[in-house]
């Protein structure tokens, strides 16, 4: 036994001998640095980092250690840098985030502001194109209105005028009439920008109220600042007279003397100038007094003075 303790103490003293001797326990200081802000906006915590800085009394002992000494002034530089931050505080974040926000609305509000003007432009286009539409149709309607078609009546011959004793449908007897004769007109488009489409109600001659001849103008078209010559057969047969052939004498089957006679039509003209937008109308009635003379037959009897158009 004291043979081994005194070979154990032998190996304790070569052992402190063959290790390096220990340096001095050097001084550790910790920094304290503060933590970011939480998102939430609770408040913020400060967090010690546990990195060792050394004391600068023992920087020369340090700059002996190689490596380690070289990683604990790369933390302490860090340390430093992470404690030389400014933190941020919730009011910082949240006037961001209202920034950011008001910068969206004021987008927003601008986006709004050039749908709103490109509305209002439509509708103004709009309103400025059926204004100046409108305008445009009166103005046409108007410079239509004075430009009416010109009818002229020219003459009339009868061709038969028979008188004969006969019955209605009824079996009633009465004095019978049948003739024939024929209308010559003219009808003249003064418009200077538009043509007319003409129509007319039939041609009525009538004798003491009675109708004892019809005849029709065929629809047609006029064009612009042009006339046409018109031919209107008219006819009448067995149309009883009743008490309106008691005046009337014949021998024979034909008068004896001139018969009173009426002629009245009207005439219906219509332009499109710009399309059924403006279509003008003009209306014409006309009324004849004519007589019929035995002594005149197949002859044309003017109508100059004899007509009244309305």
């Amino acid at each position: 036994m004291p043979g081994d303790l005194a070979k154990t103490g032998s190996e304790a003293s070569s052992l402190s001998q063959s290790s390096p001797p220990r340096s001095p326990r050097r001084q550790i200081y910790y920094v304290q640095s503060p933590s970011r802000d939480s998102h939430d906006g609770e408040k913020t915590t400060n967090s010690f980092n546990s990195t060792p800085v050394l004391s600068p009394t023992h920087s020369h002992s340090n700059s002996s250690l190689g490596p380690h000494s070289s990683r604990e002034s790369s933390s302490t530089r860090l340390s430093k840098h992470h404690g030389s931050r400014k933190p941020r505080t919730n009011k910082q974040s949240w006037k961001e985030f209202d920034a950011i926000e008001e910068e969206a609305l004021l987008d927003g509000e601008a986006a709004h502001h050039a749908l709103h003007r490109r509305r209002c432009y439509f509708l103004s286009f709009l309103v400025g194109f059926f204004v100046l539409f409108t305008t445009f149709s009166l103005i046409l309607w108007g410079a239509s209105r004075p430009q009416k078609p010109k009818i002229t009546m020219k003459s009339i011959s009868f061709n038969e005028f028979v008188v004969q004793a006969g019955a209605d449908f009824s079996g009633v007897s009465t004095e019978m009439v049948s003739m024939n004769c024929t209308v010559k007109l003219t009808y003249r488009n003064t418009a200077t920008f538009f043509g007319v489409h003409v129509t007319s109600t039939p041609l009525h001659l009538s004798y003491s109220q009675l109708t004892v001849a019809t005849g029709s103008i065929h629809k047609f078209y006029q064009s612009r600042k042009s006339q046409r010559a018109l031919i209107v057969m008219m006819e009448g047969s067995h149309i009883p007279l009743y008490g309106g052939g008691a005046s009337l004498a014949s021998l024979n089957g034909a008068p004896t003397q001139p018969v009173p006679l009426t002629l009245d039509f009207m005439v219906r003209s219509r332009a499109y100038v710009l399309g059924k937008l403006v279509k003008p109308k003009f209306y014409k009635r006309i009324q004849c007094w004519v007589t019929m003379d035995p002594k005149k037959m197949s002859k044309a009897i003017s109508l100059k003075n004899k007509c009244s158009y309305s």
